[in-house]
């Protein structure tokens, strides 16, 4: 699930538990062929059988709110199969040709794990929740080693805990169940904080921009020296900063930040990428044609900045696929469709004709990954 999913399950989950509510979250725990979704997908259930967020396209939907309300009522977790190749059952006409396993479990904001697990998804910190599915007990690993809850056997924890740090320890960490070594399936759930995107430039077309990366659960940054375009009317959601070329010191962008160069000025545009590739944000888009960052790259070296082979092979000029984008909503699209892939391993081509599966990334993108 990306942040902005998480945010809105986290604020309906908080505005029904204040009502005195009861709620279940059903979490995508495995996946096989191909599915809607992946693992660590959550859906949210309140006890008048409201849901918030999707497990599917929307063929499990209705199936899982009934397994969730008998979850509120017993208290009893519960693991289903769904087989969506089963035309018949679903009475869709099509099948996904996939299955999936759901987990459904009552929501119980005492019990000391949950509560700091939700916490974490709801200010971004790093997180990884090992549950198993068959047996009791959870465990929470926290970054600095900390960690919380207990499984009943002793080395089913050691794995669990080893499992999550590891887990927790990758790029770009994703949900997933693992096989013990006595066999017993443990899902690690992972939580990250978002990836942050940073636009030099205030600009028209960073407006659609900023909107669709906050839609997708990205933490946004504008900055601008211009004050007058810096404002939460242009900007909802995002951080705004009103820094000067000479001011940029003051940002210090880290791995999981994403750069954006389009401040259609050539002088702050030359400062800024210097800034930006300087940095430690594994990914710096200049907008405009290749000439463009040429350009500003030939005009820093002339006044004796320069970079390293390994700064620039982060720079994506032009930034964005090729999609014929012309109108900024469009570009916006390009850029953050871009964005995806290369965070997630694709190379961003076409899915007709691509006899893999979906959601593996097998193609494996061209685009420097650190």
């Amino acid at each position: 699930m990306n942040a902005a999913e998480t945010r809105a399950l986290l604020t309906a989950l908080t505005a029904a538990l204040a009502r005195g509510q009861r709620a279940a979250i059903a979490t995508v725990v495995g996946v096989r062929g191909s599915a809607y979704r992946r693992e660590g997908t959550r859906m949210l259930v309140l006890d008048d059988g409201a849901q918030v967020c999707m497990l599917s396209g929307g063929c499990l939907e209705a199936e899982v709110v009934e397994v969730a309300l008998e979850v509120i009522r017993s208290g009893l977790p519960v693991l289903t199969h769904y087989d969506l190749s089963e035309d018949a059952t679903w009475g869709l006409g099509i099948g996904c040709g996939g299955s999936v396993d759901v987990r459904v479990e009552r929501v119980d904001p005492e019990d000391p794990v949950t509560a700091a697990w939700l916490a974490a998804l709801g200010e971004g910190r790093s997180a990884a929740l090992a549950v198993p599915l068959v047996g009791e007990g959870r465990v929470l690993f926290l970054p600095g080693g900390e960690v919380m809850g207990r499984l009943p056997d002793e080395r089913l924890h050691a794995f669990a805990v080893g499992a999550a740090q590891e887990r927790l320890g990758l790029r770009e960490p994703r949900a997933v169940t693992l096989a013990a070594p006595d066999g017993t399936p443990i899902f690690i759930d992972v939580n990250v904080p978002p990836p942050q995107l940073f636009l030099y430039g205030a600009g028209h077309d960073a407006i659609p921009l900023a909107a669709q990366a906050h839609a997708l659960g990205y933490d946004v940054h504008v900055i601008d020296p211009r004050p007058a375009y810096l404002t939460p009317g242009r900007f909802p959601g995002a951080a705004l900063h009103d820094l000067a070329p000479e001011e940029l010191h003051r940002l210090t962008p880290g791995e999981r930040a994403h750069l954006i160069v389009m401040n259609h000025h050539l002088a702050r545009d030359r400062m800024c990428l210097a800034h930006a590739l300087r940095s430690g944000a594994a990914y710096v888009g200049v907008l405009g044609p290749r000439s463009r960052a040429e350009d500003l790259l030939r005009d820093l070296a002339a006044e004796g900045v320069t970079f390293t082979p390994e700064q620039l092979a982060r720079l994506r000029s032009p930034v964005g696929l090729r999609l014929g984008a012309e109108a900024p909503e469009e570009v916006a699209l390009s850029i953050l469709a871009e964005l995806m892939a290369w965070r997630r391993g694709y190379d961003g081509g076409f899915l007709s004709g691509h006899t893999g599966r979906i959601h593996d990334a097998d193609t494996h993108a061209p685009f420097p990954r650190s």
